[in-house]
């Protein structure tokens, strides 16, 4: 039999994605909620309880409210919600940082979902610190620059709608340090204390660059982090590349893709490590079907854009 999935909050720009990956596939059966029912508690529940897996595409405290909703020990679930990165008893679903990590994404019965900004910097500090060429209490600082469509339907409307001339620039924000994304980017890496952090949206659709500065030698961190991820199990959907061509990095290059590059640039004492991918491909969406096809048995990459 098909195994039954259904996306819960289908109507928001990552469920939105999840369903154009997952609509022509004949190796699922999708379990769809009529629109009149779609905030129905009963329809959801019945849903999330005949489904085989289920992703939450839903508020933080919506989507907590959905796991309490599932009353059986079959249906799997992957968050893609705030509300579980950091959560005992959910795998985070990021499979190339270890094969202990892909592991435990294909036998969990949850798995919580990377944040955008949060993919870029772990794919960059999580193997540097394995590997011991960061210490865990490294005083680290970050920056990473997201198109529009990362702030939801809200920001889009923002975006394309009648709007400020602050719109034309790009715009910092999380300028209190207490951005959403830290808890992941400290407990994931195992970091003693979170980054500085500035993430930057900018008036483009979609695409990211995460970039974090380090005082270390480029060819030794291009060598190490291309070691690491040929040895990840995947090197599919993270690739390591020696450099850009041209003086300029642009952060829509991967947009439509849901692979992840990290680009490592510099010289021998000071480098930058930038990682450049879709915020809503391996930033939500896209990452999110690589953890259905884990823990359904599916190849992994089947119905990505690589």
């Amino acid at each position: 039999m098909k195994p039954k999935v259904f996306i819960d909050g289908r109507e928001g720009t990552t469920g939105l994605q999840i369903y154009d990956r997952l609509a022509g596939r004949e190796d699922i059966e999708l379990l769809l909620i009529g629109e009149a029912k779609r905030k129905d508690p009963a329809e959801r529940k019945k849903l999330l309880n005949a489904a085989d897996l289920a992703f939450l595409c839903l508020p933080d405290a919506a989507a907590r409210e959905a796991v309490s909703l599932i009353e059986n020990d079959h249906t799997r679930v992957i968050d893609c919600s705030t509300a579980h990165r950091t959560a005992e008893g959910w795998a985070y679903g990021f499979a190339e940082l270890s094969a202990e990590r892909r592991e435990a994404i294909r036998t969990a019965k949850r798995v919580a979902n990377p944040g955008c900004h949060a993919t870029g910097f772990i794919s960059i500090v999580y193997p540097l610190v394995r590997m011991g060429l960061l210490p865990r209490d490294a005083a680290l600082s970050c920056f990473s620059l997201t198109g529009y469509s990362g702030g939801g339907k809200k920001m889009i409307a923002q975006y394309e709608g009648e709007r400020s001339p602050e719109l034309d620039s790009p715009r910092i924000y999380g300028l209190s340090q207490e951005h959403k994304h830290l808890p992941e980017m400290q407990k994931v890496c195992g970091l003693t204390v979170p980054p500085v952090f500035s993430p930057v949206v900018a008036d483009y659709y979609k695409g990211m660059a995460t970039t974090v500065p380090l005082f270390l030698d480029r060819e030794a961190l291009l060598a190490a982090l291309t070691k690491y991820y040929q040895g990840s199990g995947n090197s599919r959907m993270v690739r390591v590349r020696a450099a850009w061509e041209g003086p300029m990095l642009a952060a829509n290059t991967m947009a439509g893709c849901d692979g992840l590059y990290l680009f490592v640039q510099g010289n021998r004492e000071r480098s930058t490590v930038t990682a450049l991918f879709d915020n809503l491909g391996k930033g939500a969406s896209g990452a999110a079907v690589q953890n259905m096809n884990l823990m359904l048995g599916f190849d992994e990459t089947k119905g990505l854009a690589l």
